[in-house]
């Protein structure tokens, strides 16, 4: 079942707990045939499938603690941190469990290899039983290969979540810069255009008081006559 990226905090959290129990089932299966199986050494199909789905897991923790820290309330929001934690750490703990399972079976390789060399040497009938072995052998190393090659994606994924968040970060903080250099540039227009209108009055103050005065000193010469 493969898991779209994206939707709500509740939608990942509900994808992650599917994606746990489904690796969970896995890593029963790969134990099962661990003990029971003594000609298949290992699954490589259902290990990479494993590490797969815990790659996503570790995927989804990383969106769904992005979105946790973004929900308003606070209580919802501790409650929200403890599940994405608990998801977190299931995740962490099926990793060590898958990474037990690998070097269990690297082991037992090298075992079965040793003891077909012996026999070989014994009996000089080992080119076959040693082939058997080298192809378990090159299918747990692809195996491993295609471990290492998820890791590396998730790796790279997770960094360039972070790179998206920081920069949009330093656009939101751009852009209330440029909303306060506009609102600056408002009140000074504003300012300066009640400073012209001040100018004006003042001025036909000036005016009419150097035409009050002219009046009353004709008036005061002609009275004074």
């Amino acid at each position: 079942m493969a898991v779209e990226g994206g939707g709500t905090l509740s939608e990942l959290y509900q994808n992650s707990k599917k994606l746990l129990l489904r690796t969970r089932d896995g890593l029963e299966r790969l134990e099962r045939l661990e003990l029971s199986s003594s000609n298949s050494l290992d699954s490589p199909e259902l290990s990479v499938a494993v590490k797969r789905d815990i790659a996503q897991i570790q995927s989804l923790c990383v969106d769904m603690d992005r979105l946790w820290r973004s929900v308003a309330a606070k209580s919802q929001r501790d409650l929200w941190r403890r599940k994405v934690e608990q998801v977190a750490e299931e995740a962490d703990s099926l990793t060590d469990s898958l990474d037990k399972y690998f070097l269990r079976n690297q082991r037992r390789v090298q075992e079965a290899k040793e003891r077909a060399e012996l026999l070989g040497r014994a009996n000089g009938e080992s080119s076959h039983v040693l082939r058997i072995f080298d192809e378990e052998a090159q299918a747990m190393q692809s195996a491993r290969n295609s471990s290492r090659m998820l890791e590396e994606s998730h790796a790279t994924g997770v960094a360039i979540l972070a790179q998206y968040h920081t920069q949009r970060e330093r656009l939101k903080g751009a852009q209330r810069k440029a909303l306060d250099v506009l609102n600056t540039l408002g009140l000074s227009n504003s300012v300066l255009r009640l400073i012209e209108r001040r100018n004006r009055v003042d001025q036909w103050i000036k005016y009419a008081g150097m035409v009050l005065t002219i009046i009353i000193l004709i008036v005061f010469w002609r009275w004074t006559r």
